[in-house]
This record gives C-alpha cells, sequence and structure tokens, in this order.
C-alpha cells in the first residue's frame, strides 16, 4: 500500500490517495472523523483548532460503505480557507498587482521549523511558502489514513492504542496500562485530556501545559503506541528495509517535531546487561510460543514475535513561540524576533493520535505487502493460517 497527501495549510483543502487497500473492506466518514476530532482534542491546543471542524469526504475507491480496490481518495476542506484565498489562491496574480504588496509575507524564519533551510532549498524568498506545507496541519489527512488502516487491521483482529507517557518530565505511572488491553487503556485515554492512563500525572501536566501558555513557551514529552495481536513473523530479517522496527521508527520519526523513538525499553537497555534484556521463550499448549517478558517491544531481528508491538516517539517542543527566538530577516540580513504564527503550548496529546495513526498505517501496509490482499476475506484467512501455524510451529 502507499499514499500521497496534498494541500497547505491555509489552501482550500487537504487531499490524500490511497492506493493497495483490499476490496470489501468497511470504512465509513464517521470513523474517520471521530479519529480527526481526537487529533484537535488534548490540553494545549491553540486557536486554529477553534476555527477547523475537521470532517472527511469520501470522494473515490469506495460504493455503499466498502471498498472497491480501486484508489480510495479522501479530503479535508480548510474552513480557514475564506480568509486567505487571496493570499493563498492558485491563479496568477493580476499584472498590477505588486506580490510585494501581499500581506502576510515571510522573510523571518522562525528557529526550529523548516523555514529557512526549505526556502534555501525551493529558492522561495516568501518563506510562507515553506511553512505552509511543512505546517503540522498536514497530519490531518494522515490520521485520516491512519484511521482506514485501524478499520482493517480491526478487521485482522488486530487493536492500536496511543496514550502520553511524559510531558516536560512529568512522568505517568504506566504501571496503570500494565495487565490492560488495548480497548481498556482506551477506554482511560479517551476519558483524559492529556491521553493519559495516570489521572494524577495528568493532573500535573495540565498544570505544566497552563504555566508554560502564561509564559509564552511550548512544552513537548513522549508518547507510546500499543500493538495487540499482530502474528510472530511480521517482517523480515532479510533485507534493511523489510525490517519492521525500521519502517516503524522512520513513520515515528516522519511525524512533526518528533525527534527520538524507542522499542520495548528502548535506551535503558543500554544501562543493562543481555541476561535483564532479552525476553525469554516459552511455550505452552493454550498459547503456542509466548516471551517471559517484553523488553524488546515485541521485535526480534526486524520481525514481530507475537507479543505487543510497544513503540514510544519523543516531541520537542513546538517552535512557534509566544516570545520568540532571534532570528535573521532573509532580506535585510538585521537581526529580528521570529515572526509568530497560531501555535499550541503543547501538542503532545493530540501528536499521540498522530503516532497511533502513522504505526497503524505501517503495520497494515506490512500485511498486505507480505499476503495476498486483493480482497479482504483472502487477507483475512491468510492472517489466521499464519496464527494457527506459529502456535503450531
Amino acid at each position: 500500500m502507499r499514499y500521497l497527501t496534498a494541500g497547505e495549510s491555509h489552501g482550500p483543502q487537504l487531499t490524500t490517495i490511497i492506493e493497495g487497500l483490499p476490496s470489501l473492506l468497511p470504512i465509513s466518514a464517521e470513523t474517520i472523523n471521530y479519529d480527526l476530532k481526537r487529533r484537535q482534542g488534548g490540553h494545549g491546543r491553540g486557536r486554529r483548532m477553534q476555527i477547523e471542524t475537521d470532517t472527511v469526504e469520501i470522494v473515490g475507491g469506495v460504493r455503499h460503505g466498502k471498498t472497491l480496490g480501486s484508489p480510495v481518495s479522501l479530503i479535508v476542506k480548510n474552513d480557514d480557507w475564506k480568509h486567505w484565498t487571496k493570499i493563498m489562491g492558485a491563479d496568477p496574480l493580476p499584472d498590477d498587482v505588486d506580490p510585494n504588496e501581499i500581506k502576510r509575507q515571510i522573510s523571518r524564519p522562525r528557529p526550529g521549523h523548516a523555514d529557512l533551510v526549505g526556502g534555501m532549498k525551493y529558492g522561495h524568498r516568501d518563506l510562507r511558502n515553506v511553512l505552509e506545507r511543512s505546517s503540522a496541519r498536514e497530519t490531518t489527512v494522515r490520521v485520516a489514513v491512519g484511521s482506514v488502516a485501524k478499520a482493517l487491521l480491526s478487521e485482522l483482529g488486530i487493536s492500536i492504542v496511543a496514550h502520553v507517557t511524559e510531558i516536560a518530565g512529568i512522568k505517568a505511572d504506566t504501571s496503570k496500562a500494565e495487565g490492560k488491553s488495548a480497548s481498556e487503556i482506551r477506554e482511560i485515554v479517551e476519558q483524559d485530556p492529556c491521553y493519559c492512563v495516570d489521572a494524577e500525572a495528568s493532573s500535573q501536566m495540565v498544570q505544566m501545559i497552563d504555566d508554560t501558555k502564561k509564559a509564552g513557551d511550548s512544552i513537548g514529552g513522549v508518547v507510546e503506541v500499543i500493538v495487540e495481536g499482530l502474528p510472530a513473523g511480521i517482517g523480515s530479517y532479510v533485507h534493511y528495509d523489510r525490517k519492521l522496527d525500521g519502517r516503524l521508527a522512520q513513520a515515528m520519526l516522519s511525524i512533526n517535531a518528533f525527534k527520538g523513538v524507542e522499542f520495548g525499553i528502548g535506551f535503558e537497555m543500554a544501562r543493562r546487561k543481555g541476561s535483564e534484556v532479552h525476553d525469554e521463550i516459552l511455550w505452552d499448549e493454550e498459547s503456542g510460543y509466548t516471551r517471559a517478558t517484553n523488553r524488546l517491544g515485541g521485535l526480534e531481528g526486524g520481525m514481530s514475535t507475537g507479543m505487543p508491538i510497544v513503540v514510544r516517539g519523543v516531541m520537542k517542543p513546538i517552535p512557534t513561540l509566544y516570545k520568540p527566538l532571534q532570528s535573521v530577516d532573509i532580506e535585510t540580513k538585521e537581526a529580528f524576533k521570529a515572526s509568530v504564527e497560531r501555535s499550541d503550548s503543547c501538542a503532545v496529546p493530540a501528536a499521540s493520535i498522530v503516532a497511533e495513526s502513522v504505526i497503524a498505517w505501517e503495520v497494515a501496509s506490512v500485511l498486505v505487502d507480505q499476503f495476498h490482499s486483493d480482497q479482504l476475506p483472502q487477507l483475512k484467512a491468510q492472517i489466521e493460517e499464519m496464527r494457527k501455524y506459529s502456535k503450531e510451529f
């Protein structure tokens, strides 16, 4: 499977085309819209989320609620477009209009953003041409794509959930999620303002977010994604680009502002001996092969082990600050405070929804690559056969 997205932050709409989905997969706008609403939520979101009410339109590849096997096209319209039609219009400017007179041109790059380097790369003197596409607004349709992927995984008996484990050094007690299924964890986090399993830590996070907003600053954190029900042997050890952990890591780091990724106990492995890291193999007639622990996060040799996949991503503080950092005007070369766009003081809870989406897509994509998948019933039968084979191996 593959997909492409198109559209700018203040353009008329965001568009995606998904290719390679099996036919007969149930898809509904209602389900996708639920995930889009979750992406807009979470404590710490800014004014843009009060302007937009993201809803999806399915404009291709689905008939009467099921995929056809042809490309699926989704669009999400930008409500704010009505205020940007002249500034972001696609038509050429009239001859009597000076491009320099158009409002909201940007010549002062913001530290931490793509503004300056993107302008260099594509030759843009108006840095709005860069920030409009590099904006995290694009993750709207990536969440829509992830929602479709989650629908496929659900049909295959695979569950996925994301939750926030840390914001600005405030760490959740993740033991409160131990022993709980993905659906049970989801019930907890969907009622929490920070999408966290630890209510006490969440309360501290809320206070930290509020204090940070008042100070005109921003904060980051850590999100965790858990995938349950994935059969053993998904992925491969034979080539670098077929390793499942490599694909999941790339997906996580492709999210705006994400700068680190780890699996299982992650970087803690560097501080432990091998006997305290690797997961001993067990077998019983009822469950087949399992592991005594899951420190490696459900992955060995680039393949799933059958244990839950556990992957975490580190999000840096958003670089758009209401107390701007020092920058340089690319036209005058004079020092200025960087320009301020609408932004969030903390987007970690919302980013957990994006993380859930991109991991769901990557897992679904690997399954479609590995098995015959023209039709959903065929794919479901093969996955069940794989589970049975792995258990009896």
